[in-house]
């Protein structure tokens, strides 16, 4: 197939997913954000809100997802957080042309608060629509996820000291969702990386490190084998490190990254890498602090949008049993209220869920208690009120 030809057909490919990108010029982040995790030491916002009650979209999802919903609920309302929540549920529904889309009353909740707090959504294998995470990421471009892994003290797991932060681009790579038949028993998947995401989750990840107080970016990558897809995403990171002297910038393979990662997970600092490599890597990092359990997790999106979220599973198996464990959602939360520049409640919440947690007498059997969500959850509570 001549040049123009094959060039053409893509276009075509892409274009059905509103994924073109060719000529557009280099994007500048509309809003660069510095989201706060459950990081000790960390004090700069990205957007700060005036005085007065909050609106928040919350999506309390499937599984565990609303009894976790109601722990963080419950011990938000003991801190007097200033918000009001704004339930709404997340299903895929055909739109015209029979293209998937979230319920129009749940984009138009987050349309107009701008930030969500999400529980776990659950996609059937082969129920013939996206998955629903991918689904909101696409719908509110979603570019960034920010995943910090801070050891617990008093929870003890085989690695201490690990404080690092992942940044990953979420809105292409091999999840972009391009996928066709070619023949019968061929299909192909379309790994899609341009210049205009790559620099915008590099610049991302550089503003990340200079205003939480952190020294060095790692670009985690395979250029050596996918030299143009992951190259580009290289070299657009190399430009941006160019603009970050103060920042030190290093670029490694993901292997040798899975590799060090394991071996000594102090050495590394902020890594920001493409879409696949980021899923993987995050939930690896996330065991060395004790799992997804306790690992939060923030979507930052263009337009000002944010959607905080557990990223563990919806576990049927104790849904409705009462034995949830909240501590991913709230820590989400927590990163959710810095966001929103409500420093002191997110500082009195974090404090009284890590307290609960190293004063071992009241945990869920995640964390090696025997405590009942509903327990777990009136101990924070009783924590936060503590502190006022």
């Amino acid at each position: 197939m001549a040049g123009n030809a094959w060039r053409s057909t893509i276009q075509n490919l892409l274009g059905k997913y509103g994924l073109w990108l060719a000529g557009k010029e280099n994007p500048q982040p509309q809003e660069v954000s510095r989201v706060l995790g459950a990081v000790k030491n960390q004090t700069s916002v990205t957007r700060g809100y005036a005085g007065g009650i909050q609106t928040v979209t919350i999506i309390p999802g499937d599984g565990i997802g609303p009894e976790i919903s109601d722990a963080v609920i419950k011990i938000f309302d003991s801190a007097q957080v200033p918000i009001h929540w704004e339930e709404r549920n997340v299903t895929a529904i055909k739109g015209p042309g029979g293209k998937w889309m979230i319920p129009p009353e749940a984009k138009e909740s987050m349309d107009k608060s701008k930030i969500g707090l999400k529980g776990p959504l659950k996609t059937p294998i082969a129920a013939g629509h996206p998955s629903m995470n991918l689904l909101l990421r696409k719908t509110f471009d979603l570019y960034a996820n920010v995943r910090p892994c801070v050891s617990i003290e008093g929870y003890k797991t085989p690695y201490t000291d690990v404080d690092l932060v992942t940044i990953r681009e979420n809105t292409e790579g091999e999840y972009s969702g391009i996928e066709h038949v070619i023949v019968d028993g061929v299909v192909q998947s379309i790994k899609l990386i341009t210049e205009n995401a790559s620099q915008r989750i590099a610049q991302f990840a550089f503003e990340y490190a200079r205003n939480n107080q952190r020294s060095t970016v790692t670009a985690v990558h395979k250029a050596n084998i996918m030299r143009m897809s992951d190259g580009l995403f290289l070299r657009k990171c190399r430009d941006v490190a160019e603009n970050y002297k103060d920042i030190k910038f290093t670029e490694m393979y993901l292997d040798t990254v899975c590799l060090n990662m394991v071996q000594d997970p102090t050495s590394f600092d902020v890594l920001v890498m493409p879409n696949l490599y980021g899923d993987i890597l995050s939930d690896l990092c996330a065991g060395l602090i004790g799992g997804l359990g306790v690992t939060p997790s923030g979507n930052i999106g263009a337009n000002g949008v944010a959607i905080f979220e557990s990223v563990h599973g919806t576990a049927p198996d104790i849904a409705g049993k009462d034995l949830a464990n909240p501590t991913a959602l709230l820590l989400s939360a927590v990163m959710m209220l810095r966001h929103m520049g409500l420093h002191d409640h997110a500082k009195k919440i974090e404090k009284a869920c890590y307290d609960t947690i190293e004063s071992e007498t009241v945990r869920t059997k995640d964390l090696g208690g025997n405590a009942k969500c509903s327990e777990f959850t009136n101990e924070i509570c009783r924590r936060v009120q503590d502190q006022d």
